[in-house]
């Protein structure tokens, strides 16, 4: 087995090819009902960054073939952003209690410290061998939220259709494929302000509230082959923006779409804003991707109103997912045995 550094922009097909057939193999085993990756801009995925940003990636594989030709058995990639590098481990499920993970999780922990980073975090799967596999290696459970699933075809339309019109007066809700247009990007971003900051969230995927930020966001999404797609409700007294909320449908992985940020405004709750921009968003996912077949979400357990919302919708709770957070210095040196 041989562990070196890999850069998806100058991977072979082949490598690439290899890769996606390692994360169907674990999705397979962690969460058999998600649909299986296409190769379709993976490369892309793996390698584009948002401007200030780092991915650096590992791969093991098979040592008896030359590099760029052999299989791809375990990854592992680290996001570094602001002062925490954030990791995303995959081993073949075959492979996995051999410390073939541990030895990636060091070769992360050590590239961390020797750039000046003093925080890890991970997102681990509930039910899945991750959860002890970090908690061993001295991960600690920071933030936990769950994930719920909506099954397109037992939408009831009828029931979404009055829920879309149900919002207060003095407000039109937009849609945007694609993105919020120009003239919209700085009333949008400052609208992001207002996400909530009433959990213990690590933070590693931080939102854009600014302006160019929002632009750059957008446009590294469109660049790793997610499609945004954005629903407003704008108030017409000022033309400001009141609620948003957000779905991506992967490149990689069509038949499900994934919720992003789902905001209301202080000033504007109460009026039915964000079940109704949720409805008018499933309407024209039905139309835009006919080939969807489910859109999954994130909430904190404690964000009451919006899971109720959620559930309005027809949304079910899937499991819980879980971030872990590291010291770095400490990690490096409880995986120094590791080479």
């Amino acid at each position: 087995m041989r562990v070196r550094e890999w850069n998806p922009r100058s991977a072979s097909a082949g490598e690439i090819r290899s890769l996606v057939e390692t994360v169907n193999a674990a999705l397979a085993v962690d969460l058999p009902g998600d649909p299986p990756w296409q190769d379709v801009q993976v490369r892309e995925y793996l390698a584009e960054t948002m401007p200030g940003e780092r991915r650096i990636s590992w791969v093991a594989e098979d040592d008896r073939l030359p590099e760029g030709e052999s299989e791809i058995f375990a990854h592992v990639s680290m996001l570094l952003l602001g002062d925490i590098g954030v990791l995303d481990v995959l081993v073949r499920p075959r492979l996995r209690r051999r410390g073939l993970g541990s030895q990636l999780v060091a070769f992360a922990a050590r590239r961390a410290y020797l750039e000046g980073f003093s925080s890890i975090g991970v997102e681990a799967i509930g039910g899945t061998p991750a959860i002890p596999f970090y908690e061993k290696l001295g991960f600690e459970r920071e933030y936990v939220e769950t994930r719920s699933v909506l099954n397109v075809a037992s939408v009831d339309w009828p029931v979404l259709e009055e829920m879309a019109n149900d919002i207060g007066a003095g407000y039109r809700v937009e849609y945007h494929p694609g993105g919020p247009p120009e003239s919209l990007i700085e009333a949008y971003a400052q609208a992001k302000l207002e996400a909530p900051d009433d959990n213990d969230d690590l933070d590693l995927a931080p939102r854009s509230s600014d302006p160019q930020r929002l632009r750059d966001s957008l446009n590294t999404l469109h660049k790793r082959g997610l499609k945004p797609y954005i629903v407003l409700a704008i108030d017409e007294s000022d033309s400001s923006v009141a609620g948003l909320t957000e779905v991506v449908v992967p490149a990689q992985h069509p038949e499900r779409a994934d919720q992003y940020d789902t905001i209301v405004v202080r000033a504007h709750r109460g009026y039915g804003i964000d079940r109704a921009i949720k409805a008018r968003m499933l309407f024209e996912l039905r139309s835009a991707e006919p080939g969807l077949r489910e859109v999954q979400t994130w909430n904190a357990q404690n964000n009451e109103s919006m899971l109720k919302v959620n559930a309005e919708l027809g949304y079910q709770a899937d499991r819980d997912w879980y971030e872990y957070g590291a010291d770095v210095a400490q990690l490096v040196q409880s995986l120094e045995h590791i080479h």
